[in-house]
């Protein structure tokens, strides 16, 4: 089984490309295929590109633990790299289908930086889901208790879910202690992201992740993105932001709507074949 693997600043995929139509791989098969020991070692699996009615391409995003997203940044953008390394396109802009909406992407000509349309980031509590107790809202500068602290924290949704956690000073270790707690708290139904937001100034922005399906994530879009739109709500950032994470820096553009464009890097990394050996069955 023939795979192809990126990274985007750190955090890597294997792109499968099916010969015919959709493949299904079961938990247990995509679990083994992204182990660092047992198997190819990657944050996820890209399936595509699909067909689909919707856009040019269709694209299915597999976490590491099984699971699928619903939308990914830096998945986008390195499927974005993998289609013009396979001159599927150009450096046009085209549309990709992902469960988490559509999106359009563009990649320059010499393949050094690739642009998503990430889509607009909404706050309301039906819509990300959050769980709140009285009316639905946007979920805003809310406290939780995690271990017997209280922190502020806001949510959101990109077309997958985000738990922003604003504070003065940030840590991996920190990210490590507060995003499996956050991630499966009773009010996020479908699990979140999380991000540790430290604001550095109106056009930057630092965060740590810990990413729903994958925990610990060097760099991530989708939770850049996220961050971002609020460090734009809080009425710290504007609109032109930086965001420093572990892994490298993405640039974002965001509107007084909170539609994202984000732009960053996807670097090839190999051609791998999974030896049956080591398949699940």
């Amino acid at each position: 089984m023939k795979f192809e693997k990126y990274h985007a600043l750190g955090n890597d995929y294997l792109v499968y490309d099916p010969p015919s139509g959709d493949h299904e791989f079961s938990s247990e098969e995509i679990i083994r295929i992204c182990h660092r020991n047992f198997g190819l070692g990657s944050d996820g699996i890209l399936v595509g590109p699909l067909q689909t009615d919707k856009a040019e391409f269709g694209l299915r995003i597999l976490n590491p633990d099984g699971s699928e997203a619903e939308k990914s940044g830096n998945g986008l953008r390195i499927f974005a790299r993998y289609l013009f390394d396979q001159k599927k396109v150009g450096s046009s802009p085209f549309t990709v289908d992902t469960l988490g909406g559509i999106v359009t992407c563009e990649v320059s000509d010499d393949a050094s930086s690739i642009s998503v349309e990430m889509g607009q980031v909404s706050f309301h509590s039906d819509v990300i889901p959050v769980s709140v107790e009285g009316e639905s809202r946007e979920v805003l500068n809310e406290e939780i208790n995690l271990n017997g602290k209280t922190y502020k924290y806001y949510a959101g949704t990109i077309g997958n879910p985000h738990c922003v956690v604003p504070l003065t000073d940030i840590s991996e270790a920190l990210a490590k202690q507060l995003g499996p707690e956050l991630e499966n708290h009773p009010l996020f139904p479908n699990r979140t992201n999380v991000q540790l937001l430290q604001i550095l100034d109106r056009n930057r922005i630092r965060i740590e992740i810990w990413e729903r399906g994958a925990g610990y994530t060097l760099a991530s879009g989708s939770s850049s993105s996220a961050a971002g739109a609020v460090a734009r709500k809080m009425g710290a950032c504007d609109q032109e932001i930086t965001v420093e994470m572990p892994g490298g820096e993405i640039g974002l553009v965001i509107d007084d709507d909170y539609n994202v464009k984000m732009t960053g890097p996807a670097t090839r990394v190999a051609t791998m074949n999974m030896d049956m050996e080591c398949h699940i069955g």
